[in-house]
Order: C-alpha cells, then sequence, then structure tokens
C-alpha cells in the first residue's frame, strides 16, 4: 500500500470515530488493500489497466490512479488561487492534498475575487505562476468557459454531479455550494436580526456589512439576490434588492467595509450578510464574538462555486488529480466539514456514507428545503443590472 492510500484509511478510520460504521469502514480498508483508491465511485474508476500516455487525460475514467499520482508527483506542484484556509475548509483541504501525495502547493492571493482569478489566467497565460485551476461563482465560470479560459476535463465522479451544476462540455463543474445567511456579533447586537426586514432596524446603525462588492464577488452578489427575494424581487429582478441596500445605506446601517474574518474578529462588521458556511465557521473560530448566524427565511437564496482548470496550466497533472481529489468522497466530506454542502451530497447521503455528526453541525434541513438558485440566464440578467445600477444607487 502507498503513503497516499494509507493516508485514505487513516481519514476513514478518524471519520469511523464520529460515528462512522465499523462495516463501511471495513469495506474501505479492504478496497485500499487491494491497491484501489478508496473514494467510493472513484475506486471503480481508476481500476482500469491503461497506462497514460505523454498527455492528460480528458477524461478520470478509464486510466490508472497509480499512473496519475506518478505524474503528478513528477511535477511536484500545483498553483492555487483564491483559497483562504478559512474559507469552506480550504485550509484542510489543501494540507490534506499535499500531505497525502506529496505536492506543495502555492495559494496566491487567497482573499482575491472571481473576477481576479479569470484575470489571473489571462495575465499569467504561459507563465510557471499561472493559476492551475480556479474556484468561482457560476455567472464568472460561464464567462471564463466564454473566453476560452478553461481547458475540458470530466473528473470520475461526473455523473453523480447534478446536471443544473456543471458544463456538459466538461469546462467547469460545481464543488459546493451554501445559502446567504445573516452572521451577528451578539454583543454587540441587540436585538438579534431574524430576517432582511429586520436590518432596517436603526439599532443597527453603521452594523451591516457583506462579504466583497456585489460587482465582483460572488458572495456579495449573492447577498443582493436573497435581499432581492425578501424585497419583493425574484431570481429573474434582482432591482429590488439593490433598492434595499441602498436604502440601507441611506439610513447608515449598510457601511462600506467588507466583511472578513479579520472584521468579524475584530467587530467592525457586526452584521455580516454572508455565506452560511463562513458565518458558521466563524462561531467557533471566534468565541470572544459570540457569533450567531440565522438563515433568513424571507430569502433563501443559494448559490454554488465552481471548478474549473486553466486551459494551459503550469502543471497538467497535478491540477486533474487535485480534481480527482476534491470530488472523491474524502474531498467532499471536508468541504461538508466546513459547513458548505458538497456538489455530491445528495449522492453521499443515498449512499449513506456522511457522518451524523457532519449533517447536525448544519442549521434546519427545512430551511434549506426552501433554498432557491437562479439559472444561468438569471444570473447573467443580475450581474447586467448590477452593473448598471449598484454603483449609482449604493457606491463602490
Amino acid at each position: 500500500m502507498e503513503d497516499w492510500q494509507e493516508q485514505e484509511v487513516e481519514f476513514w478510520r478518524k471519520l469511523e470515530e464520529e460515528d462512522m460504521s465499523r462495516r463501511s469502514m471495513l469495506r474501505r480498508s479492504a478496497a485500499a488493500a487491494f491497491g484501489l483508491t478508496i473514494l467510493a465511485a472513484p475506486s471503480t474508476a481508476f481500476a482500469g489497466r491503461v497506462r497514460l500516455g505523454a498527455n492528460p487525460p480528458l477524461k478520470g475514467k478509464g486510466f490508472n490512479m497509480k499512473e496519475l499520482v506518478a505524474q503528478a508527483k513528477k511535477e511536484g506542484h500545483l498553483n492555487t488561487i483564491a483559497l483562504p484556509p478559512d474559507w469552506a475548509n480550504y485550509g484542510e483541504i489543501m494540507s490534506t492534498f499535499s500531505k497525502k501525495y506529496g505536492i506543495k502547493i502555492t495559494n496566491d492571493n487567497p482573499d482575491g475575487s472571481s473576477a481576479q482569478e479569470n484575470q489571473a489566467i489571462q495575465s499569467l497565460k504561459g507563465d510557471s505562476r499561472a493559476p492551475d485551476a480556479v474556484d468561482v461563482g457560476p455567472q464568472f465560470a460561464i464567462d471564463g468557459a466564454r473566453q476560452g479560459l478553461y481547458g475540458k476535463y470530466f473528473v470520475s465522479t461526473w455523473t453523480t454531479i447534478p446536471r443544473a451544476m456543471k458544463d456538459t462540455r466538461g469546462f467547469w463543474w460545481a464543488d459546493y455550494w451554501g445559502a446567504v445567511s445573516i452572521g451577528y456579533n451578539a454583543n454587540l447586537v441587540k436585538p438579534a436580526p431574524t430576517s432582511f426586514k429586520d436590518l432596517l432596524n436603526p439599532a443597527y446603525k453603521g452594523k451591516v456589512a457583506l462579504n466583497g462588492s456585489p460587482l465582483t464577488a460572488n458572495a456579495a452578489a449573492s447577498g443582493v439576490m436573497a435581499a432581492s427575494i425578501a424585497n419583493g424581487g425574484s431570481l429573474s429582478n434582482v432591482e429590488p434588492g439593490i433598492d434595499f441596500f441602498a436604502q440601507l445605506k441611506k439610513i447608515g446601517n449598510f457601511i462600506p467595509v467588507q466583511s472578513t474574518p479579520q472584521t468579524v474578529a475584530s467587530g467592525q462588521t457586526p452584521i455580516s450578510i454572508d455565506w452560511d458556511y463562513l458565518n458558521l465557521a466563524y462561531v467557533k473560530e471566534f468565541p470572544a464574538a459570540n457569533w450567531k448566524v440565522i438563515v433568513p427565511k424571507d430569502g433563501v437564496y443559494g448559490s454554488y462555486y465552481a471548478q474549473a482548470i486553466n486551459v494551459q496550466p503550469p502543471h497538467p497533472w497535478a491540477v486533474r488529480l487535485w480534481e480527482e481529489y476534491l470530488f472523491s468522497d474524502q474531498g467532499q466530506l471536508l468541504w461538508l466539514k466546513g459547513f458548505s454542502h458538497p456538489a455530491r451530497f445528495t449522492d453521499l447521503v443515498g449512499r449513506k456514507v456522511v457522518p451524523k455528526s457532519l449533517l447536525s453541525a448544519l442549521p434546519s434541513s427545512s430551511v434549506y428545503s426552501q433554498v432557491k438558485f437562479a439559472s444561468s440566464a438569471q444570473q447573467t440578467a443580475a450581474k447586467n443590472t448590477l452593473s448598471s445600477q449598484w454603483t449609482s444607487k449604493v457606491g463602490a
């Protein structure tokens, strides 16, 4: 058994301690003992005897995992971009990947936006520092594919990713999703907000923030989408959401400071409209902030992020191994550990490989059952409306 296989056995052993069944653990251990990857669906995909040629594969099925690992280790490096360690558990995901395969990761501009990720592919074309892969909001994924920034690839678990969460041509595929939430510092915010409408309370003057600008960041744009739903708009009409933030700014509640882990910890952004997985992580990360989180029932909006491979990646083998890792059971469960819903969530639950401890850490499933997702056309329309109205109505 190779080092990366032993690491995976250990991963499943630790999950078992958190309430994974012994029988499930043994099945995976047995698979590893026979030299297969223990990533459930990928295990059969990588069991083939086809050797790789000089060029990296287009599909994750039909080749040997050991050969992919060997080629990736020869490259020995992976370039990522805009992956904050405290975002959806990316810190553990990256460190586990590096430890498992012995591949070093350079993560540039960890706090960068989706727009900056695509821009990096363009500006660093042919450069060894260029990102091998990006993790961007859906509209930026669509734009990136349209501009020819991405190369095609079909991960071995492709069929378990919902149809609405991937480009069927193979240019991008969703990795995880979250719902817009309201996080707040209970030491500084009274009374506790329970809805978007509550945020108009004068008691919240100088306290409400977004994570980034809606013009460049998917998290912020999604916050406006959720506010639109809560204020009579719809997935096809984001204008009421823009007007809501304009009103918040007029009464002094909305502040220009963009929410980050640092501003949450310092109390600079007492109320943060952000992804549930980020706000939920702050609860444990910053206990002194007495951080509380609610998913407002008047605007339950969700959105995913998508993986895409640079059309000219500096490390073509390592980036494919990275994608296979992210979309394995192990990678997907690490995202769930970070409070986000992995793209293959339904498949994982259906096969009963999700520890109850991970599920119980999320807000009530009844709230998530109401979540709404925008189509590609609706996302494009929202982006155009934000581009034409946000600055004039709300500001930078």
